[in-house]
């Protein structure tokens, strides 16, 4: 079995955002001009082996790319095999906390997420703190991305070592950092390390392009800490995957990055 941690089933807003023109310059992918239905998402991940996929909404500010009823729409069409996580606007603190209940208490999501280079705010910025608060409350993991932005936005919010004082601040709160962390993957190593509570994953990012050091982490006492992910639609999970078994995880290692670790810190 394999888990996908980080996915998006797309809307139309959120292809054609301008704001991802620089991303399409890498994948050379033609703009979108019609809504992907979720049958044709079911099928790459039928392609790449993945049972199930957690699909993100997608809120900036003055801009909801994909709205938390959407990605609860798109769940119901493939309940057994996409799992929601949500996202909030984190300059209305208390509309934030309302959404945050809503989505895990009514619409079932797993998990809630907030990019900080959309917001071009660190994750020890004030706004995230009523996040991490609910998400404590409630028992669901924070997603966030660490590393460099595809985007062009500021990268320097991405940096991994801000989520350690966010790790010491709410000690009980998952954190689920997305894309690895490049530049500064050791950074999120030893943030990894340090917290027991701190997750990485690998989206974004194809197996050929994990740092050794990631790698190394996975083989070793890393080996309850990494998840796989994709960013599909950027990356596809049979693209994302291919030359897995290069890395000689084991088969043990193997199915704890896959599936295993997303199964415990999703709580599926």
């Amino acid at each position: 079995m394999i888990i996908d941690a980080w996915a998006q089933h797309p809307t139309l807003r959120h292809t054609q955002d301008p704001i991802f023109d620089s991303l399409r310059r890498w994948t050379k992918a033609p703009m979108p001009t019609e809504q992907l239905p979720v049958a044709a998402t079911l099928a790459l991940m039928d392609q790449g082996g993945v049972a199930k996929s957690l699909i993100s909404a997608w809120v900036a500010p003055r801009n909801v790319m994909i709205s938390n009823d959407e990605v609860a729409r798109f769940m119901a069409e493939a309940p057994d095999r996409l799992l929601g996580v949500g996202s909030v606007d984190i300059s209305r603190p208390m509309q934030a906390v309302r959404e945050i209940r809503r989505c895990v208490n009514e619409l079932g999501f797993k998990a809630i997420r907030v990019l900080p280079w959309l917001w071009e705010l660190p994750p020890t910025d004030r706004r995230f703190y009523p996040v991490y608060t609910a998400c404590c409350e409630l028992g669901v993991p924070f997603c966030t991305q660490i590393g460099h932005t595809g985007p062009l936005m500021p990268s320097e919010v991405g940096r991994p070592i801000y989520l350690d004082q966010v790790a010491l601040d709410f000690p009980e709160l998952k954190i689920v950092a997305g894309h690895i962390g490049y530049p500064w993957a050791d950074e999120a190593i030893a943030v990894a390390t340090k917290h027991e509570h701190v997750y990485i994953d690998t989206s974004a990012y194809t197996v050929n392009r994990y740092p050794p050091q990631l790698v190394e982490f996975m083989r070793g006492h890393g080996r309850r800490k990494v998840l796989f992910g994709t960013n599909y639609p950027m990356i596809t999970p049979a693209k994302a995957l291919d030359g897995l078994p290069q890395l000689e995880l084991g088969t043990a290692v193997e199915a704890d990055f896959l599936w295993g670790n997303a199964m415990h810190v999703f709580a599926l």
